[in-house]
C-alpha cells in the first residue's frame, strides 16, 4: 500500500514546491492564496492554487500524510488518470462551496490542499468502507465509514461555531466532490452498497437542509 505511485508523487512534490515558495515569498502567497474578495474581482485561478499552498510545515506536512494513506485505495480502483481526476474535482469543489459559504465575507481567505485530500479520502472510505482506521487517543480502531461520518459532522459543527482557523467549508466542499465523482465513475456502488452510499449522504443532507433554514 505504501509504494507510492508517480501520481500521488507528483502531486505531493507539487504541494511541497509551492507550499515552500509561499513559506518564504509573502507576495506570492497573498497573490495565490483563497481570498472571496479577489476572487469576485476576477481571479479565479485562486481557487485552483490555493490548494497548493500551505500555511507552515505542519499544515503541509498532515495533509500529505493523509494523501500518502488513502491515494493508493483510489489509484488500486480507478487507475492514476481518475484519481488525479477526483483529486482537481474534490480541490475545485471545496473552494466552491467555500466561495458558497463565504460569499458575503470579503476578507475571507483559507490556503491548503485540505478539500483535495479530504476528497480523496472520502473516495477511498466509499470504496473500502470496511477498512479499519487508527485514530489518535481512540484506544481500537473504527471503521473508515463511521470515521467519515463523524469527519464531516465535526465539519459542520466548525462551519457553524468558526472552530479555530480552519476551512471546514473546503473539507465538506472536497467530501463532496470525492463522493460524487466516485459515484460517478462507480455507480454500481448505488446498487451494490446502497446503505453505505445513503449513510455518506447524511452528512451532506444536513448540510444543505441547516443552509436551506438559514442556521448556517
Amino acid at each position: 500500500m505504501y509504494n507510492l505511485h508517480i501520481a500521488t508523487i507528483v502531486i505531493i512534490a507539487a504541494n511541497v514546491l509551492v507550499s515552500f515558495k509561499g513559506f518564504n515569498d509573502g507576495t506570492f502567497f497573498e497573490r495565490y492564496k483563497f481570498g472571496i474578495g479577489p476572487i469576485k474581482a476576477g481571479q479565479k485561478e485562486r481557487m485552483l492554487t490555493s490548494g497548493f499552498l500551505h500555511v507552515d510545515l505542519t499544515h503541509l506536512f498532515f495533509n500529505m500524510f493523509t494523501l500518502y494513506f488513502f491515494a493508493n485505495v483510489v489509484i488500486s480502483w480507478f487507475g492514476p488518470g481518475k484519481f488525479l481526476i477526483i483529486y482537481f474535482i474534490s480541490l475545485i469543489a471545496g473552494s466552491l462551496l467555500a466561495l458558497f459559504f463565504h460569499k458575503n465575507e470579503p476578507h475571507y481567505s483559507a490556503v491548503g490542499a485540505s478539500g483535495a485530500v479530504t476528497g480523496i479520502l472520502y473516495a477511498a472510505i466509499l470504496l473500502q468502507p470496511d477498512m479499519q482506521l487508527g485514530i489518535m487517543f481512540i484506544p481500537i480502531p473504527l471503521p473508515a465509514y463511521v470515521f467519515g461520518i463523524g469527519y464531516l459532522l465535526y465539519s459542520i459543527y466548525g462551519m457553524k461555531s468558526r472552530l479555530g482557523n480552519i476551512g471546514h467549508t473546503a473539507h465538506f466542499g472536497g467530501a463532496i466532490g470525492g463522493y460524487a465523482t466516485t459515484l460517478l465513475f462507480m455507480p454500481k456502488l448505488i446498487i451494490t452498497d446502497t446503505v453505505m452510499v445513503l449513510l455518506l449522504a447524511v452528512p451532506i443532507i444536513i448540510l444543505f437542509a441547516l443552509e436551506k433554514m438559514g442556521k448556517i
